[in-house]
């Protein structure tokens, strides 16, 4: 049965109304390159949390477009944004100014406790621009040492994105190896072991990137001694500490940032995915004398900052620093997590239960790429990391409603999963003769 869709879900569906699902997937065959395993939804327009399809039925979304859509669709105030015809530049060079530029980047300075910001598009292009800093900070800094600082530690388990520079920090083999060699001067420190992280650091780092919380790699927390000696490091041999908040950043936690659970100090925050409200836009922030090492012409970006995103995630800001708005994210993550945990002594197939804030996962004991299938059919939309890991990263303006919507379609899915073969039960109910 499909459903009415309402007004703001409506919008944007006229120019796709001449081509249906089977229509789109068929060019799509045709003429994109083949990089996305897509779910077979053409979506056509949201309200909420909810996502609605060609034919009207709504899903659920516990995926917020991978952690972009932190105010879920149609937000009524990013809508204002985007229908106020008093501005009318779409873009403007880096050559010249606008107003939404520069109290954007004072705001994510102060936010950060830091100095100054670069904007890009793109997660990768943030950490891209942030290797490069790196390495200019440490030139600038120590131009007589007789070795060069140039090399990056990364984590096990990271996921920094998909250009070269991004990819050569970025773990997982199944990304890097097809495209080897990659960028070289990176290092890999295991994941939470304080002692080979020391080993690691040598005269030769110019700084340690880390996500406080690896989203790509299942939602795994570092653990506060290893962030806090990685800061350790950093400060005594005058490298940097970059903290990687693209996905975990900007309220997912119910802090601003993760890292400020932990009371460390980065030199370089990291932001991206929602700070625009779905259209592109990054942010490198960095304290002053680090932002010095780049002077004009050293780095640059064609579309990053401009006025109609710079404008959104002004609002964006605005609207996840009101009063009570991130201390409902804790609580509503809090309830999603005991639930799970409900679930977890219910279903045996959920191993572990884990994450902060709403960035949580489980992970099954089991591949979950048919529990993301079956989900989807009953019109919720999850997302599957790691083979096993269902990851729930819904708006961070979603309800414990919600919640139990999910919860209700999860349930005889993970039954299914973690009831005994129907073999191996007819064998129990065999009587010897």
């Amino acid at each position: 049965m499909t459903i009415q869709i309402p007004a703001a879900g409506r919008r944007g569906m006229a120019s796709q109304a001449g081509m249906n699902f089977q229509e789109i997937s068929e060019l799509e065959k045709r003429v994109l390159v083949p990089t996305y395993d897509r779910l077979p939804i053409l979506a056509v327009g949201g309200e909420g949390c909810y996502l609605y399809d060609e034919a009207g039925k709504k899903y659920l979304d516990f995926l917020a477009g991978l952690a972009v859509n932190s105010l879920g669709y149609a937000h009524p105030e990013i809508m204002a944004v985007l229908r106020d015809e008093r501005e009318t530049l779409l873009h403007v060079s880096n050559l010249l100014y606008h107003r939404y530029q520069a109290p954007l980047a004072a705001e994510l300075a102060r936010l950060t406790g830091l100095d100054r910001a670069f904007f890009a598009n793109s997660g990768t292009e943030a950490v891209e621009g942030a290797l490069k800093l790196a390495r200019a900070y440490a030139r600038k800094r120590h131009p007589g040492e007789p070795f060069e600082r140039y090399e990056i530690l990364a984590v096990e388990n990271s996921f920094h994105g998909r250009t070269f520079g991004a990819l050569a920090a970025t773990w997982p083999s199944k990304y890097r190896q097809p495209f080897e060699p990659l960028v070289p001067g990176v290092r890999f420190v295991r994941q939470n072991d304080v002692a080979h992280l020391v080993e690691s650091f040598g005269p030769r780092t110019a700084a340690v990137i880390v996500e406080v919380i690896q989203g790509e790699g299942g939602v795994v927390e570092l653990r506060e001694d290893f962030l806090k000696a990685a800061q350790e490091l950093s400060r005594a041999n005058d490298s940097l500490l970059v903290a990687d908040e693209i996905q975990c950043g900007l309220g997912r936690t119910g802090r601003w940032f993760a890292f400020q659970k932990f009371g460390i100090s980065p030199d370089v925050v990291l932001v991206a995915k929602p700070l625009a409200a779905g259209l592109p836009l990054a942010a490198i922030v960095a304290r002053e004398a680090v932002a010095q090492a780049f002077s004009p012409g050293m780095h640059g970006t064609t579309f990053g900052g401009g006025p109609l995103q710079c404008r959104l995630a002004l609002k964006v800001l605005e609207i996840l620093g009101r009063p009570g708005f991130l201390a409902r994210v804790s609580e509503v993550g809090g309830y999603l997590r005991r639930r799970l945990e409900e679930l977890k002594q219910e279903f045996p197939v959920i191993r572990t239960v884990r994450g902060e804030g709403l960035m949580v996962a489980a992970e099954l004991g089991a591949p979950c790429k048919a529990v993301v299938r079956q989900a989807l059919e009953a019109g919720v939309l999850l997302n599957c990391t790691q083979e096993k890991v269902l990851r729930f990263l819904p708006p961070l303006v979603v309800e414990r409603q919600h919640v139990e919507e999910l919860l209700r379609v999860l349930k005889p899915i993970l039954a299914a999963l973690s009831a005994p073969p129907a073999e191996a039960s007819a064998e129990k109910k065999e009587v010897p003769a």
